[in-house]
């Protein structure tokens, strides 16, 4: 039983949990291409993406969304997963845009990486090698374990616009 002078202290309370709950899972991670299809391409046939199709945006909204007039953009989602809350690669080709290419850089505030998860990163490492796909390292062994994060072996790699990637495995 709430009494009327907890009626606000609870009031309180359940605005604060609600809050914590407008924000869920990561739905996608978007990424800027130069040539969607030379990117579909890498995530598909060289990392092992699903593609699940391909949209073109336009119109007002889009204008909106992307604060540019006459915006068209090509849109294609890959996914290495088929469960539904793992969120796929969205690749965005901008059409008639000129687009800004500046070598990704770890040490720039913005997203670092888009991590991926193997269960065989030497195979992995091996197989970009092998498409002269430019690895910033070797595998390498990381212990948190008395952290409480684990333990992995990971690598960053660049995308076909300098993008950097990551792949784990967690051991």
């Amino acid at each position: 039983m709430i009494l009327d002078s907890d009626k606000s202290q609870f009031d309180e309370i359940k605005k604060l949990l609600e809050r914590e709950n407008m924000v869920g899972r990561i739905y996608h991670v978007g990424l800027t291409v130069s040539d969607l299809d030379r990117s579909i391409a890498f995530y598909r046939d060289i990392l092992g993406l699903e593609f699940q199709g391909e949209i073109l945006m336009e119109g007002e909204e889009t204008d909106k969304i992307f604060r540019k007039e006459n915006c068209k953009a090509r849109v294609a989602y890959l996914n290495g997963s088929k469960a539904l809350e793992a969120p796929p690669v969205e690749l965005i080709q901008f059409v008639d845009s000129k687009i800004h290419k500046e070598q990704s850089d770890l040490f720039t505030t913005s997203i670092s990486e888009v991590c991926f998860y193997t269960d065989d990163i030497d195979s992995v490492y091996k197989t970009l090698i092998e498409n002269h796909v430019e690895c910033l390292s070797e595998p390498q062994h990381f212990d948190f374990r008395a952290d409480g994060f684990g333990e992995s072996r990971a690598f960053y790699f660049r995308d076909p616009d300098g993008i950097i990637l990551e792949m784990m495995q967690p051991l």
